[in-house]
């Protein structure tokens, strides 16, 4: 079927984009760009605050915590359940995998790029590994805007609207939050995205086997 056609186009160019940026995050190109953003979303008073009332640092925290490996894979866990046991092994089994999947690809570019967080008077707060690309992203993408995709064809239009809009904003928010709390810079967040697309794209064949329109 030409529906289910592996979509090269789109791989090819969003492996680009991410081989351009990572290319230039490694020879310090977006260094300038990446501070100027973080910069501005920091108390110049206080670098390690960022700007607004203490409940908005909360609150980005709490939504930070959304793209987290552990809020992740429990959300991905869940979800594989609830279809497992609904007689949808497929679904299950496409949706674990892609986000254990992105978590072990996200984890080796990390340690091939091996690229420093932003200072650590910036952060508010601690974090343990590389920064690029930003596994918050990389995750969040692939496990969220998944879901959507897979939940589509048991919904009605408007349902189907609105579960992408969930996604993508859900998605977006956590990517603000980690560049408003200072862990990453704004390419690293790019570069998450690019790899959560490039792996949706992959995961395309198989997720038009089980769309049946």
């Amino acid at each position: 079927m030409r529906g289910a056609q592996f979509p090269t186009v789109t791989v090819v160019v969003l492996i680009i984009l991410f081989a351009g940026l990572a290319t230039a995050v490694s020879l310090n190109l977006t260094l300038g760009f990446d501070r100027a953003i973080l910069l501005s979303l920091r108390n110049s008073a206080n670098l390690a605050r960022p700007p607004g009332p203490e409940w908005l640092a909360e609150t980005m925290r709490d939504i930070t915590s959304l793209g987290s490996v552990v809020a992740v894979l429990i959300f991905a866990v869940t979800i594989s359940g609830y279809w497992l046991l609904n007689g949808d092994p497929r679904a299950a089994a496409l949706l674990l995998g892609s986000a254990i999947g992105a978590l072990v690809l996200n984890e080796i570019l990390k340690l091939a790029i091996d690229r420093p967080r932003p200072d650590a008077v910036l952060q508010a707060a601690r974090v343990f590994s590389s920064g690029f690309p930003s596994g918050h992203a990389t995750l969040s993408s692939t496990t969220y805007f998944l879901t959507a995709l897979l939940l589509e064809h048991r919904a009605r239009e408007w349902t189907r609207v609105w579960l992408m809009a969930a996604a993508t904003l859900v998605v977006l928010a956590i990517g603000f939050s980690r560049i408003y709390l200072g862990l990453h810079y704004p390419a690293d967040i790019l570069g998450g995205w690019c790899v959560g697309a490039a792996w949706i794209c992959c995961c395309y064949p198989a997720i038009r086997r089980l769309r049946p329109h």
